[in-house]
């Protein structure tokens, strides 16, 4: 597979989980809808690295993702999003340990909040990379 194809394989599989999130979300499977967007953010970042030309490793969290893609583009918008996002993109990162080995409940209102994250920092990227 080529990294373009890669490219485009990482980003689809990333509009699913948005979209099974969005699904779960509605109904009622907070815990499930968090972890659908861990894998959609993760994956959305991994393929705007491919974008970029870096190759990543598997074990990145998406702090360290978005990290390296501010490196890779300086852009304040995604600097921005790395401190304005802090807590939500923590509680992101959780959802993936958590819906392992935790047993942790989501309400509502945090599920809304951290879709509401994950499509904000999807625009800032894309925004960011796509210039």
């Amino acid at each position: 597979m080529t990294h373009i194809e890669e490219y485009k394989y990482l980003l689809e599989r990333s509009r699913r989980f948005l979209e099974t999130a969005e699904l779960q979300l509605d109904k009622g499977f907070y815990d499930l809808a968090v972890f659908s967007l861990e894998q959609a953010l993760q994956l959305y970042l991994k393929a705007y690295l491919l974008k970029l030309g870096l190759e990543f490793t598997k074990k990145w969290s998406i702090k360290k993702l978005l990290e390296l893609i501010y490196k890779i583009t300086n852009s304040e918008e995604i600097r921005g999003a790395l401190t304005n996002y802090a807590v939500e993109l923590g509680s992101i990162e959780d959802a993936y340990i958590t819906s392992r080995y935790v047993a942790r409940e989501y309400c509502e209102e945090e599920a809304k909040k951290l879709l509401q994250t994950v499509r904000g920092v999807m625009d800032i990227v894309g925004r960011s990379v796509d210039r």
